[in-house]
């Protein structure tokens, strides 16, 4: 399964497309249960309307990292600042 977490973007094909970080977190939950191999998580940083649902999407990254799940991550914010934090955060506990 490869996740794409966007609140404005179109979802590309082939990706399950969730527009807040809760949302993703109970897809990512139950795709652990049912035992689906979760390929990639495509990230935004400002989810907008959706912030109050989890924050923005670094609030993922650190979900993930506190459990040490550690998925293939990509980043398609256009936020620069959002951009260089998600980066470090992956740089200190993917890498």
């Amino acid at each position: 399964m490869k996740i794409w977490l966007d609140d404005l973007r179109p979802v590309p094909e082939g990706y399950e497309g969730v527009k807040s970080v809760n949302e993703a977190i109970a897809l990512i939950e139950e795709a652990e249960r049912d035992g689906i191999e979760i390929e990639v998580l495509d990230l935004d940083h400002d989810l907008g309307d959706y912030y109050c649902e989890g924050g923005d999407g670094i609030k993922l990254l650190d979900w993930l990292a506190e459990r040490e799940t550690f998925y293939p991550i990509e980043i398609h914010t256009s936020n620069p600042l959002g951009r260089a934090n998600m980066e470090r955060l992956i740089a200190r506990y993917w890498e």
